[in-house]
């Protein structure tokens, strides 16, 4: 069986939910796919594209390493949630290296 090792750098291109689960859903049929590293920082992610891409993922069955940079983009709690259930189902997944550091204000009084 032939391993696959990917590598992509989509930041700062604004894919937003749609682009991402798509991106996820292509990725979901390469089920020979062995590392991959995807750098999506700053392009409007949400909840949805998180969640979707976590999901996809899950299909990538032979996933033993998987570097994400989802940072500054817009997932919240329920985003997260949805992309760990779906990174919890690679079983083969060994390294994880995950960046979800998001841009927060927090104002405390005047």
């Amino acid at each position: 069986m032939q391993k696959l090792v990917y590598k992509t750098h989509f930041f700062e291109n604004q894919i937003g939910d749609e682009g991402a689960s798509g991106l996820g859903s292509g990725l979901a049929n390469c089920i020979n796919l062995s590392n991959l590293t995807l750098n999506l920082y700053e392009n409007q992610i949400g909840d949805e594209g998180a969640s979707g891409l976590g999901y996809a993922l899950a299909n990538c069955i032979n996933l033993s390493n998987l570097t994400l940079n989802l940072s500054l983009n817009k997932i919240g709690d329920e985003g997260a949630s949805g992309l760990g259930s779906g990174l919890a189902n690679c079983i083969n997944l060994s390294n994880l290296t995950l960046d979800l550091r998001q841009k927060q204000f927090i104002c405390f009084g005047l």
